[in-house]
């Protein structure tokens, strides 16, 4: 390591906006791959080639969290408009959420929510929020602001709902599904936003990485013998989050919720003993099968639910994973990091250059890249 791998300023780089994408590819895996198989090779694939570059015996491990419809819109009584995107529940009916603009949602302001306006089948809502029906709610959904948390910048918000009821249930009627900023001009719908195994509703963000799989690519990797199972990790602002320190080591990552069950340490546990490889599908679920084994004291994989805060960076050393699918990252962003430290932070940035150079598309809606062990460094 050297103290640029450590440095922020080791994390640029020039994106053409261009490259960013806007929508998913259809069919999802079609998307392209970028196949790193040692320290200095790399091969041009498509996603769809996944099977033939894994072998029988190894195992994927893919983040099954759900977007929520975290995203509202509303205004004060009688007064602006404000915007809500809902991070975390932290008591019952009481969540954490950035506010646009905080300074108007001082403590004990109301804020009184919109309903989506119904949709016909032949109508565009927009990006993440189409609806074909719209069983609008009887009554108003409001929320008062009861703290700001000075972590994040956000506000806790109280929701007025009976205690027999959860949130959830009027996310369905007034949430959109939140795609990221970069994503200004995007056709997608609300379910591709999701992956298609996504069954534990928590996340502000998706996984991306799990985007490109399709139910027939699975069944050719099972036919292969290429083995998958699950854990959760409920993306919240830790994945997001920038990192304001010239030392990289110095960030402190926000906490996120994972669920790391004793199924998929076991099989974990059967495929290392056989021979196979443990690849980790998207940084989400890297962060949450290594955040597991450091939170067992002796850093061997347990069975885990709770939070983890970990931040993964050159210097790591891996107890986990041995191979990684991921998609290409915001400069300067833990992500990148995250992904340095397995394969170094000059070959990340020569892979990326080459990316751009091969009319690569980045971030969520973006194309792969698939991190062979063979090409890990030590």
């Amino acid at each position: 390591m050297t103290e640029i791998d450590w440095s922020l300023d080791g994390y640029n780089y020039e994106l053409p906006p261009s490259r960013i994408a806007q929508n998913p590819v259809v069919p999802r895996d079609s998307s392209r791959l970028l196949a790193v198989d040692s320290p200095s090779s790399q091969q041009h694939r498509i996603f769809r080639d996944l099977p033939d570059l894994l072998e029988p015996g190894d195992l994927l491990v893919l983040n099954n969290t759900r977007v929520l419809p975290a995203r509202l819109y509303g205004h004060k009584p009688n007064g602006p408009a404000v915007e809500i995107l809902l991070m975390e529940e932290r008591q019952h009916n009481c969540w954490l959420a950035l506010v646009k603009p905080g300074k108007r949602l001082k403590l004990g302001s109301q804020i009184e929510f919109d309903p989506i306006a119904p949709a016909s089948e032949d109508s565009a809502a927009g990006p993440g929020c189409s609806r074909t029906e719209s069983a609008v709610l009887d009554r108003r959904l409001t929320a008062t602001v009861i703290a700001r948390d000075d972590a994040t910048g956000g506000r806790l918000l109280e929701f007025d709902i009976p205690t027999d009821a959860s949130l959830a249930k009027f996310l369905d009627e007034y949430g959109h599904v939140p795609l990221p900023p970069y994503i200004e001009n995007s056709q997608a719908g609300a379910e591709q936003y999701q992956t298609v195994y996504a069954d534990r509703p928590g996340a502000i963000a998706a996984p991306t990485a799990g985007l490109h799989f399709t139910e027939e690519l699975f069944s050719r990797l099972q036919e292969r013998g290429i083995e998958k199972t699950f854990v959760t990790l409920h993306v919240g602002v830790g994945t997001f989050r920038p990192v304001e320190v010239a030392d990289v080591t110095a960030h402190q990552m926000h906490g996120e919720w994972v669920e790391v069950p004793p199924a998929t340490v076991e099989k974990i546990r059967e495929t290392k003993a056989r021979g196979g490889r443990i690849f980790a599908v998207g940084t989400t679920a890297v962060r949450a099968l290594e955040g597991a084994a450091a939170a067992s004291g002796d850093f061997s994989l347990q069975p885990f639910c709770g939070r983890t805060n970990l931040f993964i960076y050159p210097g790591y050393k891996w107890r986990v994973v041995e191979g990684m699918i991921t998609n290409f990252h915001l400069p300067r962003s833990t992500l990148m990091m995250m992904v340095s430290a397995m394969i170094g932070r000059p070959r990340l940035l020569d892979l990326y250059r080459e990316a751009i150079d091969h009319q690569y598309r980045f971030y969520s809606f973006g194309d792969a890249m698939l991190i062979l062990p063979t090409a890990k460094i030590d």
